[in-house]
């Protein structure tokens, strides 16, 4: 697969974009920072997404950007593809006129690695943005609530310690 840091890239800041932009916009600047992700890469990989109808730009002071679709309807395959990345995984790249031998005939696996790049893709696609937003929004409160029982222990223990 020729998933590379680009694809990467593109859907951990489109999820940073959905989990903060509540209801307004992000800049540039605060998704390089807490992604530690170049701004200048992000401004191509967010100009490419934009060019494509995932997100919207605001200009002017306050500007940034947001969603332009809600994240329910942004599959990761999506978001890949908006950056020119390629799910192919065969040696050949998917183009019938490359062939994975480069004499116009086909390596001995090439319809398994076709197979997996299949399923890998039906797997992007089966995953929305929203869906990642859900998952971080379930692991951050589980988190939480380990903090909190921790504390609570922590409290306890320290309370019985000193009386």
């Amino acid at each position: 697969m020729k998933l590379t840091t680009k694809g990467r890239y593109a859907v951990t800041a489109m999820l940073d974009l959905a989990l903060h932009q509540q209801g307004g916009v992000v800049t540039v600047a605060d998704v390089s920072r807490r992604q530690q992700i170049s701004v200048a890469y992000l401004e191509q990989l967010f100009g490419r997404m934009r060019r494509v109808g995932l997100i919207e730009s605001v200009r002017g002071p306050g500007g940034g950007y947001r969603l332009a679709l809600p994240d329910s309807q942004i599959s990761l395959t999506r978001i890949v593809e908006a950056v020119n990345e390629s799910i192919s995984t065969t040696q050949c790249g998917g183009e019938p006129q490359n062939c994975c031998k480069g004499d116009g005939q086909q390596c001995l696996t090439h319809d398994l690695w076709e197979e997996l790049g299949d399923l890998i893709a039906g797997f992007l696609g089966s995953i929305t943005l929203g869906d990642l937003v859900a998952r971080h929004l379930k692991k951050e409160s589980a988190q939480g609530a380990l903090v909190h029982m921790q504390n609570r222990h922590t409290l306890r223990t320290a309370t019985h310690d000193t009386a």
